[in-house]
């Protein structure tokens, strides 16, 4: 039996939700892929891209989810707001929108980028959902109901070791005077058996929930970009906090997911700072 730990809200609510989410994620995969070829590019910061494709995407999933559920809140990457305050337990349900998580990937044809759909309830994520364009990968969750792939559950990795896992991570746009990210690299290219930087967080994430990656570490997330995914890795078996192991928000920008056998060990990794050799 599933115990729903939303007070007031039904199963039947999260996968009407889930489902809705699903939809307006293949909507906007499809524009995206129509517009590959014809698309216009500006950088609204120092090498943070922006096309029309990602106004384009995010407009079609605003209109798509505000029709069926126009008591629910909006918050979107290319809002031009800025804003990442947490609405609070109290606020209506409030869908989290990165259009295009990776931006530069796609701009250059690089086939890893993602849509990523996350609502904000009652003071947490309750429903996750990642589109992958390129490869026609639909991952989603919702809270108490498991992880899945298209219609494959998902597991994390049953990996252990940190010298027989692959470790991920993100970097801001620009990261000049930033050097701490570079030595964590170095750490974890000595420690790990192999370390990626793919540009996509919200991928991060589901690679993570589907036991292709193990563990997922970034000092300088937005919202919008572990929105889709923080459900997607708790569903499936894993475990998202701080870097320093305190509980997760998602309004702050230090995130450490992880297959959950390996949490405890990467935390201590942190703790203890990054290591030349």
């Amino acid at each position: 039996m599933i115990v729903l730990p939303l007070e007031g809200t039904r199963m039947s609510d999260l996968l009407k939700w889930k489902k809705g989410a699903c939809e307006a994620a293949k909507i906007a995969s499809n524009l995206l892929l129509s517009m590959r070829q014809n698309f216009s590019v500006r950088e609204k910061g120092l090498y943070d891209l922006v096309t029309d494709a990602d106004t384009a995407s995010q407009k079609v999933i605003y209109e798509h989810l505000k029709n069926l559920f126009p008591d629910h809140d909006f918050l979107g990457e290319e809002d031009g707001k800025g804003e990442e305050k947490d609405p609070g337990p109290n606020a209506p349900p409030t869908w989290i929108v990165d259009p295009i998580d990776g931006t530069t990937n796609y701009v250059h044809d690089l086939p890893l980028y993602a849509i990523s759909i996350g609502l904000y309830y009652q003071g947490e994520m309750v429903v996750g959902v990642v589109h992958d364009p390129s490869r026609n990968e639909m991952f989603h969750a919702a809270k108490g109901l498991g992880a899945f792939v298209n219609d494959t559950p998902l597991k994390t990795s049953s990996i252990t070791s940190l010298g027989k896992a692959m470790v991920t991570t993100g970097f801001p746009y620009n990261v000049r005077g930033m050097e701490h990210l570079f030595s964590w690299w170095k750490h974890f290219s000595h420690r790990s058996q192999a370390v990626r930087r793919i540009g996509s967080t919200a991928l991060n994430l589901a690679y993570i929930a589907s036991g292709r990656c193990d563990v997922f570490y970034a000092f300088d997330n937005h919202v919008w970009d572990v929105a889709g995914g923080i459900v997607l890795v708790n569903e499936a078996g894993g475990k998202i906090t701080r870097v320093d192991g305190s509980p997760y928000c998602p309004f702050k920008p230090e995130s450490l997911a992880t297959n959950g056998q390996m949490h405890d060990l990467l935390v201590a990794e942190f703790q203890n700072g990054p290591q030349e050799g």
